[in-house]
């Protein structure tokens, strides 16, 4: 049964895709952020803490997520990872770099359908020519569009997570460390695969090695063979007493052709005792190699193994946090319900209190102010009675007035007058107003 907890298997058939890495100050430059982020009152902050305490903690942890994904993205480009495949794009982002590459593929096929009609008359007078400049042309400004692609969808990225939250930067960090497990993965494919090279490598030095002492062996046996026969031959041009003579010149011919032989084989000698030094160095160098590669990739494993494992943890850790952070802000605006219904209720209170004060206050000045309007009455009828009198004096006035002078005892004409009705009819008559007067020759008014 297969054990499906292996976090350090490493599946040789995929293939990875190789990145040119330019080391620079960016580990560097992260570790000593990282290493700033040490603080000494941490303990006394959690001893204190309010829940206003925790915003501004919050806060902290949002920008210090927020320092660290740029820093990651500023070191992608450093070392030469794309920008695409190690950051959480969101669809506005990938479409920039989608629809470059559309369009370059584009490009590319209509260049390649311009190129293949035939270079005839009949072709070029329906503008071969000008259809594969213009192909050309759209080629050269779809590769414009997608090398400036990345820089521009990183530039929306960068734009976006200013003012992202704390769970979409924790999203984003979980992105690049999913990523950055794939590439852990392929970095160990590849020292794999320069391994399985090397292993070759050695098993063909080590092959050449004991063929060039083969060889080398061979040459020292022939190279003693032809030592003997030089001996022989400067023995017997020694023994030529004519030096003039063409045994001699014979003899000398003999001796130069047993020297050059004998260089040349030197020569093979010292070739083939270099060859196999030298063979026998890169068998030392590539074992070297593959030790320091092995212990790479066993250093990868187990950080690949760690942060895999992690991540899993982490995700779940970092969805509790966030959870955290909004339970905080559900208690606080629990807390603000509380406090504005304990406010309301207080202010209701207060105004059903004064309510009620107030109509008792109504109340008693209502009652307060009865013998005030009586007062005020007293003082009407008072008035009413006074124009009265000062109305019946004035009558009495006009009744003597007129008695002195007509003779005319108005007392009981007036009397009549404040008793009778004056709509009232007489006589069962018309009503008084309403009589049409008789002719009268003696009506001085006529």
């Amino acid at each position: 049964m297969s054990d499906d907890f292996d976090l350090l298997e490493t599946n040789s058939q995929e293939k990875a895709e190789k990145v040119d890495v330019n080391w620079g100050k960016a580990i560097d430059q992260m570790k000593s952020k990282l290493a700033q982020e040490d603080d000494p009152e941490s303990r006394q902050k959690i001893l204190n803490a309010t829940l206003d305490n925790v915003v501004d903690m919050a806060e902290k942890d949002r920008s210090t997520l927020l320092d660290a994904i740029k820093d990651l993205t500023d070191y992608q480009d450093e070392v030469g990872i794309m920008f695409e495949g190690f950051s959480a794009l969101n669809g506005a982002e990938q479409k920039i770099i989608d629809d470059a590459v559309k369009r370059l593929e584009r490009a590319k096929v209509e260049l390649e359908d311009a190129k293949n009609k035939p270079d005839t008359w009949w072709n070029n007078l329906w503008g071969r020519k000008s259809k594969i400049k213009k192909a050309e042309e759209e080629l050269v400004s779809a590769q414009k569009q997608r090398d400036g692609a990345d820089n521009r969808a990183k530039a929306m990225f960068q734009e976006r997570i200013e003012t992202a939250d704390v769970q979409t930067l924790l999203n984003e960090l979980s992105f690049k460390s999913q990523a950055a497990i794939k590439r852990l993965k392929d970095r160990e494919l590849e020292i794999k695969e320069v391994e399985e090279s090397l292993k070759t490598a050695i098993v063909e030095a080590s092959n050449n090695h004991t063929k060039a002492l083969q060889k080398k062996d061979e040459v020292e046996a022939k190279l003693e063979e032809q030592y003997a026969l030089l001996k022989q031959a400067r023995q017997a041009l020694e023994e030529v007493a004519d030096k003039q003579s063409p045994e001699y010149s014979e003899a000398l011919e003999k001796v130069t052709q047993f020297e050059q032989k004998v260089e040349e084989l030197e020569g093979l000698k010292n070739a083939y005792t270099t060859l196999a030094a030298s063979k026998d160095s890169f068998v030392h160098k590539h074992n070297l190699t593959i030790k320091v590669l092995t212990s790479l990739r066993s250093n990868l494993q187990t950080h690949r193994a760690k942060l895999k494992s992690d991540t899993d943890e982490r995700l779940k850790y970092y969805d509790g946090y966030v959870v955290a952070l909004k339970a905080r802000t559900d208690q606080e605006f629990a807390a603000i319900l509380e406090h504005l219904g304990v406010k309301t209720d207080e202010h209701i209170g207060e105004t059903l209190a004064a309510m009620h004060t107030a109509s008792a206050k109504a109340r008693q000045e209502m009652m307060d102010n009865i013998p005030v309007h009586e007062k005020v009455m007293q003082g009407v009828y008072g008035s009413y009675a006074e124009a009265l009198k000062d109305i019946r004096a004035k009558d009495e006035e006009i009744q003597k007035n007129f008695a002195d002078r007509y003779g005319i005892d108005m007392k009981e004409i007036f009397d009549e007058y404040y008793k009778a009705d004056p709509n009232a009819p007489e006589d069962g008559g018309e009503p008084e107003g309403e009589g049409k007067p008789e002719a009268n020759d003696d009506d001085l008014l006529s």
